[in-house]
């Protein structure tokens, strides 16, 4: 239980990071409205595919992240 939780808080830290690095995309607006016109269980690919769960210093977004970022900016675009 602990690891889970462990995991869990690493993704609630790294999503608001997601956030950010989307807000500094020159295409946000129309990538959200890509996004949001998707699939709820294909959102967190396509965030991993603009590269913004991809953190810095990594070369490679997590799937846990990408979800729980696709999530917050779901709640941005209704």
């Amino acid at each position: 239980m602990a690891v889970v939780a462990a995991g869990d808080a690493v993704v609630e830290r790294l999503a608001p990071i997601c956030v950010a690095q989307y807000t500094q995309d020159p295409e946000k607006d129309q990538k959200l409205k890509t996004m949001m016109e998707k699939n709820a269980w294909e959102r967190g690919a396509y965030i991993a595919k603009q590269g913004w769960a991809t953190m810095p210093g990594e070369k490679n977004p997590d799937s846990k992240t990408s979800s729980e970022c696709a999530e917050l900016l779901a709640a941005l675009g209704q």
